[in-house]
């Protein structure tokens, strides 16, 4: 019997499948029991091809720009008032495997207070921090580093006064989201079940469409599946997982405080109100229409915001 060896590449569509199994399952049990979101931020058309050219300084002070204009606003006290946690993963692609830098962020919903006896929860329910807010510091931090790095020169000027985007949206308890990320954490771009057909001269690949969500299919020649593919392997020491905040490695105990508080909090809950109809009561009247006010509503289905992954 044949017996699969591994090559241990990071960016390999066969292999990783142990490791993302251990990260997965390892950071799914250290997940707070808190909200979390899910932040994104993608480098501007306009810089792709010198962070192509220059891909271990452009990735990096994106990340790192990223995580200092978060922690930024978090500390702000009219948002949160204190850093909070993140996770940042790197990718480089869309599904059709064209290159497209963008950072994928899990944050927590919430961090420790300074002197680690109280959870902080974001001031808003309806968000943790303005996107725009942050674009902006995205931008200039950015600037900044290209500017230490002897790069700025090769930077369109119109790259500093174009908006940003910086995408967030609620990820409920953050595991789909841990889920997401993991999957290519050891590989990159495409695994093999998306491959539909191969010959001598073309691929055919399948990818969904992320404005329709339809399921599309690419059919390329050899080269330019290679081009594809190969535009994602990463610089050497490169790193596409990042920890900051409470994630960090020097903040494992926090970490830990932070879980207890939140498990006393959930505890401390008072329990849901009982129903307030008993057996054998009049059944309440049935809601009218609020426009017309004539007729009997009902209630087909709840339509629920899309809580899909972004690519």
């Amino acid at each position: 019997m044949y017996r699969y060896h591994s090559c241990r590449n990071r960016h390999c569509p066969k292999c990783g499948g142990d490791q993302t199994a251990r990260w997965l399952e390892r950071h799914q049990a250290r997940l707070l029991p808190c909200p979390h979101y899910l932040i994104t931020v993608t480098l501007p058309a306009l810089l792709r091809p010198l962070a192509f050219g220059h891909q271990a300084v452009v990735y990096g002070a994106l990340m790192r720009s990223a995580a200092a204009a978060l922690q930024a606003r978090a500390a702000d006290p009219r948002f949160v008032g204190t850093p909070v946690g993140c996770i940042a993963v790197l990718h480089t692609w869309t599904r059709a495997l064209l290159y497209h830098p963008h950072v994928h962020r899990i944050v927590t919903a919430g961090g420790l207070s300074a002197d680690r006896t109280q959870w902080i929860a974001p001031k808003h329910p309806a968000f943790l921090v303005p996107v725009q807010a942050m674009s902006v510091i995205v931008r200039a931090k950015m600037c900044a580093a290209l500017k230490r790095a002897a790069l700025l020169k090769e930077v369109p000027p119109e790259v500093w006064t174009t908006p940003w985007v910086v995408h967030a949206k609620p990820a409920g308890d953050g595991a789909r989201v841990i889920e997401y990320l993991a999957r290519y954490l050891f590989r990159v771009a495409i695994s093999n079940s998306r491959l539909e057909q191969i010959d001598d001269d073309r691929v055919t690949f399948r990818y969904r469409d992320n404005r329709t969500q339809e399921t599309r299919r690419a059919t390329v020649s050899g080269v330019e599946f290679l081009r594809r593919f190969l535009q994602h392997v990463l610089p050497r020491r490169c790193t596409k997982v990042r920890y900051y905040g409470l994630w960090s490695a020097t903040r494992r105990k926090d970490l830990d405080v932070a879980r207890t508080l939140l498990e006393a909090e959930r505890a401390l809950a008072p329990p849901p109100p009982p129903p307030t109809t008993t057996p054998g009561a009049p059944p309440t009247a049935l809601p009218v229409c609020p426009l017309c006010r004539r007729g009997t509503l009902t209630l087909v289905a709840i339509l629920h915001p899309d809580r899909k992954v972004p690519p």
